[in-house]
């Protein structure tokens, strides 16, 4: 398998985690309002976690299961998040998931990789259909699916559990056949970047 690409947006470069990311990620993931609006991330978030996370992403890669870029602010260097796709080969589609350290919220960042990552699953990965969920109350990230034209799939009641909640979880997806790379790119179509 080729080597893990490095994607370019306006402002954002995503790329793949290095080992010395680690603190960054303990730092950013670790945040109790990062944590609530996750199905995997704890609070609080242990010492080493972040390192075996990071460690296992090359094998996942190599494997074809998942593929998780590092979010990193062109403009000052700065990690802010990571965002990624678990892939089911077998039904040419894959979960997207996404996190954003809180200083970086409502900035139009996380809808910058969205498009950048929607666009490598469908062109680069070949796939058919990219879906993604998110806790009912987190609407921002839904504002997000919205906003790269996923479509509304359903709601599952009381699907997870977390802090001793059960959760609602909001389904999205978008189809190949529904993803339009001028649609994906706000330069091109005269959209403002938004969450």
């Amino acid at each position: 398998m080729k080597p893990q690409p490095t994607l370019e947006t306006q402002r954002l470069q995503l790329r793949a985690f290095a080992a010395t990311d680690a603190d960054r990620v303990q730092r950013l993931a670790g945040d109790r309002a990062v944590s609530a609006t996750t199905v995997n991330i704890p609070y609080p978030y242990e010492d080493g976690r972040a390192e075996a996370w990071i460690a296992s992403h090359r094998l996942e890669y190599k494997e074809g299961r998942v593929v998780t870029f590092a979010i990193v602010l062109r403009s000052e260097n700065a990690l802010i998040g990571a965002i990624g796709l678990t892939i089911s080969e077998k039904h040419s589609r894959a979960e997207l998931g996404y996190w954003i350290g809180s200083a970086y919220w409502n900035q139009g960042y996380c809808t910058e990789a969205v498009r950048a990552l929607l666009r490598y699953g469908f062109e680069d990965l070949t796939l058919n259909k990219i879906h993604a969920s998110f806790f009912k109350e987190n609407l921002a990230s839904g504002r997000v699916m919205e906003k790269v034209r996923m479509l509304y799939e359903g709601c599952r009641r009381q699907h997870f559990q977390k802090e001793n909640e059960f959760r609602d979880r909001i389904d999205y997806g978008i189809l190949r056949s529904e993803f339009s790379p001028i649609a994906a790119d706000p330069k091109q179509n005269g959209e403002r970047n938004g969450k």
